[in-house]
């Protein structure tokens, strides 16, 4: 599928053919999880739509939603019904379905799978292409300047190898200063574990992680509106998120029970629930994301000191989660998790 880490050497003829398909097959049809998404099921997933079979948010997991419209897909144009997009779906799919990510250079004016599948990475790295189209307009042209500028690239707007490889890489580039006067509470008064970025090995932590004791009072971090509240099957277990104003949201995970309830107005220090480890968590802590706009952002820049509306517990005593506490061996945290069910 023209992703990451595929051999330089090709096999020739239709063996490479079967091989391409086989890959693409496994990438497509795997599970849902709640690991961040794949460029070329984005792709899937922009093309889908654009036909009509897939309404739903551009996630770049292949879950139920995708699998089923794939299907649908494959049915009206006489294909084998397996739900996989490989080689003869990617056909039939025709400019929507080629070429591969990587095959060329993309610039104003492109079309297709790898314009896609690069925007779907641009939106990853937190710099957003304005929507997810498959067309390669001047959106996406300066969500690529602004990648290149930040990653010390050549600016030129055309996503060439040196930029896909960048992207590809997981290269994180991160604001050293706050956008805008929103600032938060730290929800916790521990230390950070795990911050934003890209950690070993090779995996995108959108948030910080608080190792706490089971149980410990978890609190906004500044006034809003609880826009959720309960559990989420995508990996993050009980899951609260506060909306904020400007187009900020925070977000609270893991948690060991929750507080609070949708629709609560909140203030900074408010309890809102209580550490814990469900989801995907090895042990006990607060996974604690900003999003703007739907975007995760370091939160550290962010952060004010801590703020309780009641006297914090004092503990002498700190648990230590494991290293990378919500990896279980994968990610554990997406860009784009339904609040509402898993996808």
């Amino acid at each position: 599928m023209g992703g990451p880490g595929e051999a330089t050497e090709v096999p020739s003829g239709t063996r490479f053919l079967a091989l391409l398909g086989a890959i693409g097959a496994i990438a497509l049809a795997a599970p849902a999880s709640a690991s961040a998404g794949s460029a070329d099921v984005a792709a899937l997933q922009v093309a889908m739509g654009a036909l009509g079979l897939y309404p739903h948010p551009v996630d770049g997991i292949s879950g139920p939603w995708t699998q089923g419209a794939v299907r649908t897909f494959q049915s009206r144009h006489g294909l084998t019904v397996d739900g996989i997009a490989g080689p003869q779906t990617r056909v039939a799919l025709g400019k929507r379905g080629k070429p591969n990510l990587g095959a060329r250079p993309m610039r104003v004016g492109k079309r297709g799978w790898d314009v896609a599948a690069l925007q779907f990475l641009l939106h990853e790295r937190g710099f957003e292409p304005g929507s997810f189209d498959g067309g390669f307009g001047l959106n996406t042209k300066n969500a690529v300047r602004r990648y290149q500028a930040a990653a010390g690239l050549q600016v030129d707007g055309v996503a060439g190898t040196g930029t896909l490889d960048a992207l590809r890489g997981g290269r994180v580039i991160t604001a050293g200063r706050p956008a805008g006067p929103v600032r938060f509470f730290r929800p916790v008064p521990g230390a950070v574990g795990d911050g934003f970025g890209w950690i070993p090995p090779g995996r995108l932590h959108t948030g910080l992680d608080f190792p706490e004791p089971m149980g410990t009072p978890i609190h906004a971090g500044g006034v809003g509106v609880v826009s959720f509240a309960g559990l989420n099957t995508g990996g993050y277990g009980n899951l609260v998120v506060i909306s904020h104003r400007l187009g900020f949201e925070s977000w609270y995970a893991h948690m060991s029970r929750i507080a609070t309830s949708v629709g609560a107005r909140v203030v900074g220090g408010q309890t809102i629930g209580y550490v814990g480890s469900t989801g995907h968590s090895t042990g006990p802590h607060l996974h604690f994301e900003v999003r703007h706009f739907g975007t995760p952002v370091d939160p550290t820049p962010y952060l004010l000191g801590y703020r309780a509306a009641k006297r914090a517990h004092a503990s002498g005593r700190r648990r230590k989660c494991r290293p990378n506490a919500d990896a279980r061996g994968r990610g554990a945290d997406p860009l784009t998790a339904r609040l509402d069910r898993c996808p």
